[in-house]
This record gives structure tokens, sequence and C-alpha cells, in this order.
């Protein structure tokens, strides 16, 4: 029988903690997939923080390292300085971590232009702590610290991290992707794909940001919570690429 579907080989067998319909799930194989096929597997060095990926360890089979909450681009810079330059180094976090307690070290990292990939999360909720209203809380958007929906006039306005990340000279590559269906979950592997290419060929920092969905603290259905992301996520923030040097370059 020809097998057209398989696990990738950088994936263990430990069942995903997350809570079904999570989005979580969908970009961890996009990203073994694009290890796999870049013959990385063996080379890849990840860093997850604290938040709803602080599992990834059990997940992904390469060496990956714990950071403090927020800190996992200094700490990613830091292997990047010291490891093999082939190895491929990257992180996986979520919006509460990475925008918020992890703002200044995402900052930095992309100023210096480190050459790692950030895989960055954007469900606008902290999810793993009980659904509070994370930096990228859309306005209106209810979650336990503003159950009347986020008040830019309260509680300010949230941040989109590839608009302001692009006004930077350091980054090489910037989009912003979505897997709400088939047609943009291949479109964020290529993102990804791309992302990890670029790192590859010492061009510099790449941040891929996938805009997701959290069904348990959206208080909806998987599907819903999908319809969600499609109809007022990616309006709020509009896919696409925001900065590309190869592009320049030419």
């Amino acid at each position: 029988m020809k097998i057209v579907a398989d696990k990738p080989r950088m994936l263990t067998d430990t069942p995903l903690h997350y809570c079904p319909g999570c989005a979580h799930g969908i970009v961890h194989k996009l990203v073994a997939e694009v290890l796999d096929e870049l013959g990385k597997v063996d080379g890849a060095i990840g860093v997850v923080p604290v938040g709803c990926s602080v599992f990834g360890y059990k997940y992904f089979k390469c060496d990956v390292l714990e950071a403090a909450h927020g800190r996992a681009p200094a700490v990613a810079s830091a292997i990047r300085r010291v490891v093999n330059p082939d190895n491929m180094i990257f992180t996986y976090q979520g919006d509460g971590d990475l925008a918020s307690i992890g703002m200044a070290e995402t900052v930095h990292a992309c100023m210096r232009g480190e050459n790692i990939t950030i895989i960055f999360i954007n469900n606008g909720i902290y999810g793993m702590t009980g659904g509070q209203m994370a930096p990228t809380t859309m306005p209106g958007e209810k979650a336990t610290t503003c159950v009347y929906g986020r008040d830019p006039k309260v509680n300010g306005n949230p941040v989109r991290m590839c608009e302001m990340l692009a006004t930077l000279t350091g980054p090489a590559y910037i989009e912003r992707v979505s897997v709400y269906d088939v047609p943009h979950v291949n479109k964020t592997k290529a993102a990804i794909k791309k992302a990890f290419q670029m790192q590859m060929e010492k061009k510099g920092l790449s941040f891929i940001e996938v805009v997701a969905n959290c069904p348990t603290n959206y208080h909806m259905t998987a599907l819903e919570s999908m319809q969600f992301v499609k109809e007022k996520g990616c309006e709020f923030y509009p896919l696409g690429v925001y900065k590309d040097i190869t592009k320049e370059e030419k």
C-alpha cells in the first residue's frame, strides 16, 4: 500500500497536551515537516518558554531548551553564538510570552539581526493561565481581565508585532500567516520553510507570526474558533509579507 502521509521524523510519539482544535498541533507538524525536508532534524535546537508551548521539548525530536518566561529570543541568541553555524536555531512562542514579558528580548534580537527563526503563535489571549487579556487581544474581544471587551481607552491598544518589527533594520524576513483552512496551512508551511532557508543562508533573523485560535478561552467549538480567526483575527491582523531582504536585494 502506498503511503500518502506519515508522521514527520522530527516529532516524537508523545501525545500533544493541547486542547482539541487548537492550532498549536498544526504548527508543530509544519515545523517538523519543514525540518525533515531540509534535512535538519539532527542539527536543530529549539527554545520554548512559559505558556501553552511549555512542553515543546516533549514533542520535537531535537535538543530543546526551556527558557524563562519571554526570554527565548535571548537564549536562542546565545545558542546561535556558541554552536556550529550550521545548527538550526528556532524559538516557538505565544503572544503573552513574546509580546508582553518578552517584548524587549524580541525587539533587541531583531535589532541585532540574530540568525535565528522565531515562530510566534498569536491567538490573542493568555491560553495557559486562564484566558486573561494579552497584548494582542483585539478591541471588543472579551477576556477574564476585560469581561466587557477590550476598550483601548482603558486597556490600551493591541500591538501588531509584524508591523512594528518590520520598521527595524535587523530582521531579514517577516511574514504573518494563518492556519484556518487548508490553503492557508500550506501557505504557512511555505513561510516557515522560507524562514529556515533564510537562516541556512545566513541572511539573519526570520519572524513568522501565525494568527491562531484558542477554542477553550474563546468559549467556542474548534470550527467556530477557526471561523472567528478567519473573519475577525485576520482582518485585524492582515496576512502577508512585511519584510523580505531577498526582494530588496534584487
